[in-house]
């Protein structure tokens, strides 16, 4: 939307089956998560033009990143952890604690590395920050496109 491309949009059911079709040649480009296809990367069968964040991946540091090229872009994928909503507090920065704890280990740093990743480490609030953004962003993507949901 930001350079005025059209892209015919192709859905898949996953990643794997839009993965193979890349490599076999029945569509030109894939955008989705580095985590589901930097193994094909690593094996020749496929390359990354950009990553998609605002910043370089130190997984990929020779990699642009989208932004390079048309600033103000950007678009990640991430994943967290959500409790109910009558979750107490205690529980809440318990499990909080130890997901930070886990992240900071330096095997499943090592680990995400390999698939791409990068720990985002933060607070109960800093990840509704994160969502409240990227609702915001992604909201004004589907009005600006005139997405209508079935």
């Amino acid at each position: 939307m930001m350079t005025g491309t059209n892209l015919l949009v192709v859905p898949y059911r996953g990643g794997g089956p839009a993965l193979n079709d890349l490599v076999a040649g029945q569509v030109q480009v894939y955008i989705g998560p580095a985590s589901a296809s930097i193994h094909l990367v690593k094996a020749g069968s496929a390359r990354i033009l950009a990553v998609t964040t605002s910043q370089r991946s130190d997984v990929l540091p020779g990699v642009p990143a989208g932004a390079e090229f048309l600033p103000g872009y950007e678009a990640s994928t991430f994943f967290g952890v959500g409790a109910p909503r009558d979750t107490p507090t205690k529980v809440v920065d318990a499990l909080n604690t130890q997901i930070n704890a886990a992240l900071d280990d330096p095997r499943i740093r090592t680990r995400l590395a390999e698939l791409g990743s990068v720990a985002l480490p933060g607070s109960p609030a800093d990840f509704g920050k994160l969502i409240a953004a990227e609702t915001g962003k992604w909201g004004d993507v589907i009005s600006r496109a005139g997405i209508k949901s079935n």
